[in-house]
């Protein structure tokens, strides 16, 4: 990768917010950064937020290409720690948590037209884009505790107890000068031998500490962190950061703590039982002979533990003990048939002794817990530790236990990245380390595919490297409906974490198991802040359409399925069908399909699942497989042809009425969102005509009543009632949709209308790229082909720093209507064709601050997601629905219905 300086082009990074991106399986440090620009053309400034205190950003430099997405930076003033390594050794297991860089994730490309944006567009002044910056990644990782020499091994191939302490840079330090962080009893145990193998030191930390700091961090930082779960039902818990304490957090590992958390820092252990993880292994290893914990578990699976247990039916006759609230098939005592049974230990299966050992002490837990619980007056009890791993059956137990004792007052929750809260904590206990403050907004959980993320036991780190995960995947193998990972082989003289054979009966099936962590990757971006303008932002949720129902979720899950193959093809020739391009299509196509059939299996494996969550899924699976922008030369096909009518189009409607201009308009609007790719109704339109002749029969079919139509309400808004003048909106947020004939015959002409009108417009467009839609970065170029053809749009342009004078003819023939509000674009944050308000740029939220009034238009931003917010300033939401079962759940009507719903602001905000 190229040094600092290298290519003349580059300006240095100014940049007043730094993304750090943090990946379980990942936490990821990154930023976004802007040109050393010249001050802007007059116009309104949109504030950005301030830089993270522990970044020294001067004389920061851009290392390598500056256009790229995620390209490095150099920060050759950092002086903070921010660590990059931490262990929880338990009993039986090391949890690790490392730090890098990840050097092999930056693309080395040189994307000449990324890199000759600014010549393109014409711009020197004012330009709002941001550019991602990969700082660096924080992985989690598993061993068991007598295998700690395949542990050190590891950290040695990896070399990360050399490694310098800044992240940011790839300085190694002198061997016997590391400190590492560590909790658990192997802290204590094993310090001579990491010193030993590795010239490290330990650094021994409290490990009620850690496990507090890394439950605390966990429920204030991850939106859907906590769940319960009865009769194998997950139901995700929003826990409001304001009000989590106090709270009681039960570990479960080999022995149970049971800590009540006053507050940061502020805990206390109550409580606790010899009575956990370790009895259960130990006991079940005397008994059925199982070689691991995890084979235990899956033994219980199979089991019926009425063989060996004595239940309050076997006492009475088969029948409930009512009269205290027994039903028959309630244990009475654990074990208990074996008394009175003339039977050898042989005589019964493993499967029920491993149930009846693994309810025995779920129950025990559970029973322990709650009595604490009501010991202190606490409603809130969080289960952690690798006793639990997902298990459902033992989720199930601990909540039944909770359930009965507190007669349905309390809850059991469970924590998705349980099992690490000990290493999290240790990793926090640097003195900075990176983490401070964080709010659950500025997190983003992503899902790549590749070990350990798919299927079976955790095999250790992601595979980073794109050809090694595309070799990773074309050895998955479909058998019928269940898909099945490469199984790790262990060549001679490695630590286990080597190549992949072919899949064989071995092979772990895509689900989540009793020891697959249903946790994704974790997106640091501090940059992100919540939507200002929402009415209530704890009660506002994006997904209209509800997952947790089986019928939807199976018939989108087919929906994206069969659009599948259209998908991989455009991919493909976006890039040229190379055969590279080829195979990288075949890899993302068995990746997103393995993400389909898990989704299948178990809704909740990434969370709580959405719409947008799963049409976000597929785009960064696509990015995933560097398919950055697979509708390429479709939007700029699109474009062209759009705005060679565009002219013709602005003339009609300078030549009407407000009224009759306004209908308009909004007709245009919604007859040009038919432009959708992402909809298998519209992409079979396409095959049948030109953009033009489809926009024109489109229009041609909008005829009122629409389906929701409040045009009159947002009419008499814009042009008043009775001879009074309505007052003029400030400004006007406009969500944007697709390329084409959406943006430039829809969505440019009514902005256009808000300007003449003295109507400040922010252009709101994606980040990424996301099917067809326009991005953030796309607009400036957009905006200036049209201004060409019209006076209002170059002079707004001109003030929102889009452009400069010598890019448009001065003297073309538009009308000359006299404008002083300028026209912005921002972009919105995300790379999705939905959009969670809740994770917004900051570039977005400041436009917002004196925005009072939000157009949301398209199914993704409208329909999808949205529909039902409620908005602190009036909105107008404009769609047309393309999809039926679409419309006939949320506006019983029919495909191509349209939606025009006008709202002013909600009534909590008047």
């Amino acid at each position: 990768m190229a040094g600092p300086g290298d290519d003349d082009e580059h300006d240095p990074i100014l940049d007043d917010s730094i993304e750090a991106e943090v990946k379980s399986h990942a936490f990821v440090g990154g930023g976004s950064g802007e040109r050393d620009m010249a001050p802007s053309a007059p116009g309104p400034s949109i504030h950005r937020s301030g830089s993270r205190p522990q970044l020294d950003l001067s004389k920061a430099e851009i290392q390598g290409n500056f256009e790229e997405r995620d390209p490095t930076i150099l920060l050759p003033n950092q002086s903070d720690d921010i660590s990059h390594l931490a262990l929880d050794i338990g009993g039986s297991l090391i949890k690790l948590l490392y730090f890098s860089r990840h050097e092999e994730d930056y693309s080395n490309d040189d994307d000449k037209r990324k890199r000759t944006i600014k010549e393109r567009l014409g711009i020197t002044n004012g330009n709002l884009r941001s550019y991602p910056v990969l700082g660096g990644r924080l992985h989690f990782v598993k061993f068991e505790t007598h295998k700690i020499n395949e542990c050190l091994d590891f950290i040695h191939s990896k070399q990360l107890h050399r490694r310098d302490p800044y992240p940011w840079s790839s300085k190694t330090l002198p061997l016997g000068t590391g400190v590492i962080k560590v909790t658990g009893g192997g802290a204590y145990k094993f310090a001579d031998l990491f010193k030993e193998r590795l010239g490290v030191s330990i650094e021994k930390e409290d490990e009620m500490h850690c496990l507090v700091s890394g439950a605390n961090f966990l429920l204030k930082a991850i939106r859907h962190e906590a769940f319960t779960h009865m009769e194998a039902e997950k139901e995700f818990v929003q826990i409001d950061p304001n009000d989590l304490y106090p709270y009681l957090l039960v570990n479960v590992g080999s022995g149970v703590s049971i800590i009540k958390v006053d507050g940061e820092g502020k805990f206390e252990r109550v409580s606790g039982t010899n009575v956990g993880g370790g009895t259960y292994w130990g006991l079940g290893k005397l008994l059925t002979k199982c070689k691991s914990f995890d084979e235990l578990l899956e033994l219980s699976q199979k089991g019926d533990n009425s063989t060996i247990d004595m239940l309050v039916g076997d006492i009475y006759g088969g029948m409930d003990y009512s009269k205290i609230g027994l039903s028959a098939s309630t244990i009475a005592s654990s074990f208990g048939k074996a008394i009175s049974e003339n039977k050898e230990l042989e005589d019964y299966r493993p499967e029920d002794i491993s149930l009846s050992l693994l309810r025995m002490i779920s129950y025990n837990i559970g029973q322990i817990s709650y009595l604490n619980a009501l010991r202190f007056g606490l409603k809130r009890i969080f289960f952690g530790g690798f006793f639990i791993r997902g298990h459902a059956y033992t989720m199930d137990t601990i909540s039944f236990a909770v359930h009965f004792w507190s007669k349905g007052e309390m809850q059991a929750m469970f924590l998705r990245h349980e099992g690490f809260l000990g290493a999290l904590g240790a990793f926090m206990s640097y003195e900075k380390h990176g983490l401070d403050d964080l709010m659950s907004h500025q997190l983003v959980e992503r899902f790549p595919m590749g070990a350990p993320y798919t299927g079976g036991n955790i095999h250790g780190p992601p595979l980073g490297d794109l050809n090694e995960k595309i070799s990773w995947m074309e050895k998955f193998v479909r058998r019928g409906t269940e898909i099945t990972a490469p199984v790790p082989m262990t060549p001679s003289k490695t630590t286990g974490l080597g190549g992949f054979d072919v899949p064989s009966s071995r092979g772990s099936p895509l689900r989540s198991d009793a020891s697959a962590l249903n946790i994704g990757v974790l997106h640091f971006v501090p940059t992100l802040e919540v939507f200002p303008l929402l009415a209530d932002p704890k009660m506002y949720e994006p997904n209209t359409i509800d997952l947790s129902d089986q019928g939807e979720r199976e018939y989108w899950l087919k929906v994206l399925s069969e659009h599948l193959p259209d998908l991989v093809d455009t991919a493909v020739a976006s890039e040229g069908g190379t055969e590279d391009a080829k195979r990288r299509g075949d890899a993302f196509a068995r990746a997103f399909s393995a993400h389909l059939a898990r989704l299948m299996e178990e809704p909740a494996a990434y969370g709580k699942l959405g719409l947008a969550n799963l049409l976000e899924l597929r785009e960064e699976c696509l990015r995933e497989f560097q398919f950055l922008d697979a509708y390429r030369s479709i939007k700029q096909r699109e474009n062209e042809a759009s705005l060679a009518v565009l002219p013709d189009l602005l003339e009609e409607l300078d030549s009407m009425n407000e009224e009759a201009r306004l209908l308009t308009l909004i007709e245009g609007v919604l007859a040009a969102n038919i432009f959708d790719w992402g909809s298998r109704a519209c992409v079979d339109l396409y095959r049948k005509g030109t953009i033009i002749e489809i926009y024109r029969m489109s229009r041609n079919k909008m005829q009122r009543p629409w389906r929701v139509d409040d045009f009159d309400a947002f009419k008499e808004r814009m042009l008043g009632t009775g001879g009074k003048q309505p007052h003029r909106h400030k400004r006007a947020l406009l969500f944007v949709d697709n390329s084409g004939a959406d943006v430039i015959l829809g969505m440019l002409p009514l902005a256009r209308e808000f300007l003449r009108r003295g109507t400040e417009v922010v252009l709101v467009a994606n980040s990424l790229p996301a099917l067809n839609d326009v991005t953030a970065m796309e607009l400036p170029d957009i905006v200036a082909g049209a201004a060409k053809h019209c006076d209002i749009l170059r002079r707004a342009a001109e003030m929102g720093g889009l452009l400069v004078d010598a890019m448009v003819n001065p003297g073309d023939g538009s009308k000359k209507d006299s404008t002083s509000a300028p026209l912005m674009v921002v972009e919105n944050g995300c790379g999705s064709p939905c959009i969670d308000l809740r994770q917004v740029s900051s570039e977005l939220a400041a436009a917002a601050k004196d925005a009072d009034l939000v157009i949301l238009e398209g199914m993704g931003r409208a329909l999808h997601t949205n529909f039902n917010a409620q908005f602190k300033c009036e909105s107008l939401k404009l769609a047309m629905v393309k999809n039926q079962r679409l419309a006939d759940k949320l506006i019983k009507g029919n495909i191509y219905d349209c939606v025009c719903r006008y709202e002013p602001p909600s009534v909590s905000q008047m």
